[in-house]
C-alpha cells in the first residue's frame, strides 16, 4: 500500500439522525504539510488492539475481524492491551516500526492514549477506534453506550419495584463506561427512591468485580439490586452475592455475553439480564471505514452509534448471541 506520511482528516462531520454529534478534541488531526495526496491506497495490515482478550467479548471482536479481513487478503495482527496504558502506548509504537496500514483501537483509556494514537497519523497510519473512543482517532464505531446503560438500568429498577438500596460496580476510564454510567444516572433521576449506597471502580473484570462486590455487599447487606458496567463485572457481582448466602438481588450488566446467556439460562440466578451489543458488527464496520478513508472517500458518519436493546429471560430464545 502507498501511503503518505500524513493522512490529515476532519472528525468533525455532523452525524445523521441516530447517531451522535462529534466534535473536534484537542488531539485530532488538523489539515498541514503533506508531500503528496493521502489516502491513495487499500488495507493490507491491519493491527487490532483490544483492552483484555481473556473478556469473551473482545476474543469475539478478534474472531469477526479476522474472518472478515481473512476473505479480503488482509492480514491481521491483534495486540492484548491488558487493562494497561503503557502497553498500548509500546503497542502502537511497534505498530509504527511495522508500518502497518490501519489500527483498530480499543482504548483502556480514551483520553490517555491520544498522544500514541498522535504518533500513529502522523506517520500516516489510519486509527479508527473500536467500542471507546480514543482521542485523535480518525472515526470512531461504538455501542450507544448512554442507551445501554439506560435500558439495564431502568430494567434493574422496575425490576426491584422503583426503590431500594442498590451498588454499582463501575470501570475503568473509557469513554464506554462513562457513557453507561450517565445513562444509568439519566434514568435514575425518575427514581427517587432508588439509593446508591455503594459504587466502586473496577477494571472491568470479573475477579475485581468479585472483590469489590463482597466488600460492599458485606457493608451494606440490604441491598435489593446491583448494576455492572459490563457483564464480566455484573457476573463477579453475582458470584460475590451467592457466596455472601444471598438468593433474591437483582443484577444487570451490558454486553450480551455467552457466559450472560448462559446465567439467564439458570432460573435461579440473580443475574437478571444485560443490555446486548454486537462486538463483531463493530470492528468489521470500523475495517470498512479504514478502507474507505484509505481510498480517499469521505464517511457518510465518523462517529456511528449501534443501537441496544435489553436481553432477558423472556426474550432469551430470540438472541442469536455473538
Amino acid at each position: 500500500m502507498r501511503r503518505k506520511k500524513n493522512i490529515f482528516l476532519s472528525v468533525c462531520a455532523i452525524a445523521t439522525a441516530g447517531a451522535m454529534l462529534s466534535a473536534c478534541s484537542e488531539g485530532d488531526p488538523t489539515p498541514g504539510d503533506d508531500d503528496g495526496e493521502a489516502g491513495d491506497g487499500t488495507i493490507e495490515t491491519v493491527g487490532l488492539m483490544v483492552q483484555d482478550l481473556s473478556n469473551p467479548f473482545f476474543g469475539a471482536m478478534e474472531d469477526a475481524l479476522e474472518e472478515a479481513a481473512a476473505g479480503q487478503g488482509i492480514e491481521v495482527n491483534t495486540q492484548d492491551g491488558q487493562q494497561d496504558l503503557n502497553e498500548q502506548n509500546n503497542q502502537i509504537d511497534t505498530f509504527i516500526q511495522q508500518d502497518v496500514d490501519a489500527i483498530l483501537i480499543n482504548a483502556v483509556d480514551s483520553e490517555g492514549i491520544g498522544p500514541a494514537v498522535e504518533r500513529a497519523t502522523d506517520a500516516g497510519i489510519i486509527v479508527v477506534a473500536v467500542d471507546v473512543a480514543a482521542k485523535g482517532a480518525q472515526a470512531t464505531v461504538t455501542l450507544d453506550n448512554h442507551e445501554a446503560g439506560e435500558v439495564s438500568c431502568k430494567y434493574l429498577f422496575e425490576e426491584i419495584g422503583g426503590s431500594g438500596d442498590i451498588l454499582i460496580v463501575d470501570g475503568t476510564p473509557i469513554t464506554s463506561v462513562q457513557d453507561r454510567m450517565e445513562g444509568c444516572e439519566k434514568v435514575m433521576e425518575d427514581y427517587p427512591d432508588i439509593n446508591v449506597v455503594g459504587q466502586q471502580n473496577g477494571d472491568n473484570s470479573r475477579q475485581t468485580a468479585l472483590d469489590l462486590a463482597s466488600d460492599m455487599l458485606t457493608a451494606n447487606p440490604d441491598v435489593v439490586g446491583i448494576f455492572g458496567i459490563n457483564d464480566p463485572t455484573a457476573l463477579g457481582a453475582t458470584l460475590a452475592a451467592e457466596q455472601e448466602g444471598l438468593s433474591d438481588l437483582v443484577i444487570t450488566g451490558v454486553d450480551g455475553s455467552p457466559e450472560a446467556v448462559e446465567e439467564l439460562e439458570d432460573s435461579s440466578s440473580m443475574f437478571a439480564g444485560t443490555a446486548k451489543q454486537d462486538p463483531g458488527t463493530q470492528v468489521v464496520q470500523a475495517l470498512e471505514m479504514a478502507q474507505k478513508l484509505a481510498a480517499g472517500e469521505t464517511l457518510d458518519e465518523d462517529y456511528v452509534e449501534v443501537p441496544t436493546e435489553m436481553l432477558t429471560r423472556d426474550n432469551l430464545d430470540e438472541y442469536e448471541g455473538w
